[in-house]
């Protein structure tokens, strides 16, 4: 439980802020779909090594990007939109995957890969979780003011600077690489639920970018915790993984009712009417 906890705060701290600009870029289903994209390769890794953490890491990050860079090219050498071909990608990647699991192993292998096993953390993997959570830091460091120009005004961004292209790009592999890590914890079908819901929970609390970054961690890290003291509270029956996503799931719902930015109590709620 500690392992887990610790692997939590790492995906948590990472993840997070990534969630937070894949919001604001209008990408949220995005990272859904690269989440899949990513299973043919983690696939291929355990097919050749089985669960090999360098093997299904690497394996991971080279489909990761195959499918970002394959959806991006199709969009702009055809007439198909970048959602539409890389959600066409990420199916085929999803049953590709399952397919190569189920060749070798087990049910329950296919299962340890679609949903992981946040209680078997290891040592390797935790140093793992770790260096790319630094990682994403140092990097958000460097490219955030750009960052958070795309997502307000990509056109002005573009007439001061060249950076776009490749802050884009940036971006997108800091996508991959936080879903690979987070795909040793959860699976592929979880990992991106502690990315995203902390980060729409935020929204509902403040627009202030720098705040959504704080906020959306400290829910990813307090959802990490609640779902595991329940898992763990349950007697086992409650597998840890979903529990973590679903705890993340209720801040979400609490968030969407009461928040303070759009919450529906506040605009449900009759208003005091001004006074001279």
């Amino acid at each position: 439980m500690r392992r887990a906890l610790v692997g939590i705060v790492a995906l948590s701290v990472s993840g997070a802020p990534i969630g937070v600009f894949l919001m604001l870029r209008r990408m949220s289903l995005t990272g859904d779909a690269m989440a899949h994209a990513i299973l043919p390769g983690a696939a291929i890794g355990y097919l050749v090594a089985g669960f090999s953490l360098p093997a299904m890491t690497i394996g991971g990050l080279v489909a990761g990007f195959t499918v970002a860079l394959a959806a991006g090219a199709v969009a702009r050498l055809t007439v198909m939109k970048e959602d539409a071909s890389l959600a066409a990608f990420y199916l085929i990647s999803l049953a590709l995957g399952v397919t190569i699991v189920s060749l070798r192993g087990s049910a329950v292998d296919l299962f340890h890969v679609l949903f992981g096993n946040v209680l078997a953390l290891d040592d390797d993997v935790l140093v793992l979780l770790s260096s790319v959570a630094t990682l994403t830091l140092l990097t958000l460091a460097a490219v955030y003011r750009p960052l958070v120009m795309e997502c307000v005004d990509p056109g002005f961004l573009r007439s001061v600077s060249r950076s776009g292209g490749i802050v884009h790009l940036t971006f997108l592999g800091l996508v991959v690489l936080n879903l690979v890590a987070g795909f040793h914890a959860l699976g592929t079908l979880l990992a991106v639920g502690l990315m995203m819901l902390p980060a729409a929970a935020a929204r509902f609390w403040t627009a202030d970018i720098t705040r959504l970054v704080l906020l959306a961690t400290g829910f990813g890290i307090l959802s990490g915790y609640g779902g595991l003291v329940v898992s763990y509270s349950g007697g086992g029956n409650l597998p840890a993984g979903p529990a973590v996503i679903l705890a993340a799931g209720v801040l979400y719902l609490l968030s969407l009712l009461l928040g303070t930015q759009g919450g529906l109590a506040r605009r449900l709620l009759p208003r005091a009417h001004l006074q001279r």
